[in-house]
């Protein structure tokens, strides 16, 4: 599925009619970590009223924009997101980066919910996102090209932010908050990897599996926004236990995380005029 940029604008124009100011600066919230978006909130428009967007079917997703301040400054909070296991093409999962980027953001937190691949982690992890693996073969920058967003061939060396990664990793020292990092696997799921392709991605240099935040990082590279990526190791990956995975722990270990995700991420926010 294609877009057109008239709607992009339209639901950029959408939005922008209801928001109280203007921020350069958007968050998006995986699974479990919500929480953040629902105190003290300026502005909410639920995701089935902007124009383009879809409408997510994840019980932990609220599916809604939030506009409030964090860290001294206004922040648009994407509380939820959409998936390709849900039935949405890649240019459905990453419509909102465009529609951001309209509105004027330039720097973009992505958070998510990941199993742990590397045999050193553990649940409760957070793990900073250096670099990612894709071997599914669609994009959310498939098809005719909009020169409004950007260059149809464009340079992935640097999607996740050297700079932001830096200012994490400072914070998280400063608030004595553990902080991994590593390679963030793509897989489409919905189905939880098989204890094979969990080995396989061990060896191809992957830390972290999950089935969300790539599409995004590839659309935000192409239209030139500053990505810093936040994984949330909530599982360790088939066949690290000799147990099942099992979504409810997915969300109950993304909650114990919860208190330690939110101080960084103000920490982040607030620092970000310095990088």
């Amino acid at each position: 599925m294609e877009f057109t940029l008239d709607e992009y604008q339209k639901a950029a124009q959408a939005i922008a009619d209801r928001l109280p100011g203007r921020a350069d600066t958007a968050v998006v919230l995986g699974s479990g970590l919500g929480r953040i978006a629902e105190q003290d909130t300026l502005c909410e428009i639920p995701y089935g009223e902007i124009p383009g967007f879809g409408v997510s079917t994840v019980a932990s997703h609220a599916g809604k924009l939030v506009f409030k301040r964090l860290g001294g400054r206004n922040v648009l909070f994407l509380s939820g997101r959409f998936h390709f296991y849900e039935g949405y093409s890649f240019a459905q999962t990453a419509f909102y980066v465009r529609v951001l980027r309209l509105l004027g953001v330039r720097t973009l937190v992505l958070t998510n919910a990941a199993g742990g691949v590397n045999e050193a982690f553990s649940v409760g992890d957070l793990m900073l996102i250096t670099d990612h693996i894709k071997f599914f073969d669609d994009s959310p920058v498939r098809g005719r090209n909009l020169d409004a967003f950007g260059k149809r061939f464009f340079d992935m060396t640097t999607a996740y932010s050297p700079s932001l990664r830096a200012l994490a990793k400072q914070k998280a020292g400063e608030l004595g908050v553990g902080l991994r990092e590593g390679v963030y696997a793509y897989m489409p799921g919905p189905q939880f990897e098989t204890p094979a392709e969990i080995r396989a991605l061990r060896i191809l240099g992957a830390d972290a599996v999950g089935m969300s935040t790539v599409p995004e990082v590839i659309a935000a590279a192409q239209c030139g926004l500053r990505v810093l990526g936040i994984s949330c190791i909530t599982n360790l990956a088939a066949g690290m236990t000799g147990g099942e995975i099992d979504d409810d722990e997915v969300t109950q270990a993304a909650d114990m995380a919860y208190e330690r995700f939110s101080t960084l991420l103000a920490s982040i926010i607030e620092g970000l005029d310095r990088v």
